[in-house]
């Protein structure tokens, strides 16, 4: 007996696309609360979604380096406005949703930028011309901005909103405070990783203070937390290492307050007190790993020989627990040099070898030499050690920083605290419900 198969419907195969869709906005003199959004009314020309309101939207493509990248483009396609015209605010986290009337699985990788001003560079809505793709634009105050059918948005605007504007749910005080804390971390190229992870921290705790105020604790409450914890991790990429792994473990305290039965005050409470003490351990964990610092010079490099004319050390950027280290050497009693590669552009290293100075006083027996990051091999000859501030560390002990240099030692403070691992994989909490 022949067997014979039927291909299932067309109807029934749901198709994937992967989109960028990105919320345009204007904060007039950095004031959130004035803060207008840009919806688009989509023309009878596309193919879905037909004069909904919608961000400026469009597919990643497969050559498409990345979501941003495909915002990017698409936001110049439909508006002629290019990069100098925007500031990056928000990252949001990806979701997925099926529209069965169209039996379309969308991605949504959502972006808010800032429309900037003529006076800011840029040229600021008059500098918004539309294709065929679109109507017309119109602006609103976020906060208003709905899932109705009467507002006639496309299907789950109100989540991606969410996502790149979480201040929607907060409340004023709170999302200005995270608002403000997000600006300070993409604004600070003076501190290192390990100060900026304690900037993250504090900014996180001030949210969730402010939060407590204005909304009960449950369920809700956890999740904007988790969504607060996301932008803070996506505000400086190239410190997302040190900052993520102090808001996960910042994350464990809160979930630990979140689980017990109790009041929103006394959660908020006890949610500051947890963060509170969690700043005080990084502090004395600084101390500690200064100390250890110490002991290995003593034990590794002098070995017993305080005559030793001075120890040589090569180290580049900024960083405070370098800095803590370095300033303990003069209680070993052997002079030290300090080389220091300037560290372009910003010139971290610089500003290290005068917080080292500074903190020296005159009459010490330190040494800073500052060379040109192109001087690198001169500055590592006859060197002892070289120190630098792992961005991150496997549990086996590789390092992962910026840059490495041929030398005959290579140790870092991270190495000096003992930890198996300081580096903490993307954790779950970013992974399920609306974060």
């Amino acid at each position: 007996m022949a067997c014979s198969t039927k291909a299932a419907p067309a109807m029934n195969i749901i198709t994937k696309r992967a989109v960028a869709g990105s919320f345009l906005f204007k904060i007039s003199n950095g004031d959130d609360r004035q803060a207008k959004v840009a919806l688009f009314r989509r023309s009878g020309k596309v193919r879905t979604y037909q004069h909904k309101l919608a961000p400026c939207s469009g597919s990643v493509e497969k050559d498409d380096p990345s979501p941003l990248d495909a915002a990017l483009r698409e936001i110049n396609e439909e508006t002629t406005l290019t990069p100098s015209s925007l500031d990056l605010l928000r990252v949001g986290k990806p979701y997925s949703f099926i529209d069965n009337s169209l039996r379309r699985e969308w991605t949504v990788n959502p972006f808010a930028f800032r429309l900037k001003d003529v006076s800011d560079g840029g040229k600021g809505e008059e500098g918004i011309t539309l294709d065929w793709e679109h109507d017309g634009v119109e602006w609103f105050d976020p906060r208003q901005v709905n899932g109705s059918e009467e507002f006639g948005g496309v299907p789950n605007l109100i989540t991606s909103l969410r996502r790149v504007w979480p201040e929607y749910d907060l409340g004023f005080e709170a999302g200005k405070a995270l608002s403000e804390g997000l600006q300070r971390l993409r604004d600070d190229h003076e501190h290192g990783a390990r100060e900026l992870a304690g900037m993250a921290m504090m900014t996180l705790r001030d949210v969730v203070r402010l939060m407590g105020l204005a909304q009960p604790a449950d369920e809700r409450w956890w999740i904007n937390v988790r969504m607060i914890a996301w932008h803070i991790c996506q505000s400086r990429p190239s410190m997302s290492a040190a900052i993520t792994t102090a808001i996960v473990k910042a994350l464990d305290a809160i979930k630990v307050v979140h689980t017990t039965e109790t009041t929103t005050e006394e959660k908020t409470q006890r949610t500051v007190k947890a963060l509170d003490k969690r700043l005080a351990q990084r502090a004395s964990t600084t101390d500690q790993i200064k100390q250890t610092f110490i002991e290995y010079i003593c034990s590794n490099v002098l070995q017993g020989n305080t005559s030793k004319e001075r120890i040589s050390i090569l180290t580049l950027s900024s960083s405070s627990t370098i800095a803590a280290c370095l300033q303990g050497i003069s209680t070993v009693g052997v002079p030290l040099d300090l080389r220091v590669l300037e560290s372009r552009p910003l010139y971290e290293g610089v500003s290290l070898a005068s917080k080292v100075l500074e903190k020296a006083g005159g009459g010490s027996k330190l040494k800073a030499t500052l060379y040109s990051d192109a001087s690198a091999a001169l500055a590592a000859q006859d060197i002892d050690l070289l120190l630098i501030g792992a961005d991150r560390m496997s549990s086996a002990g590789d390092v992962s920083n910026v840059i490495i240099l041929p030398v005959l030692r290579i140790y870092t403070p991270c190495q000096l605290s003992f930890s198996s691992s300081c580096f903490s994989p993307f954790p779950a909490y970013f992974l399920s419900g609306r974060t």
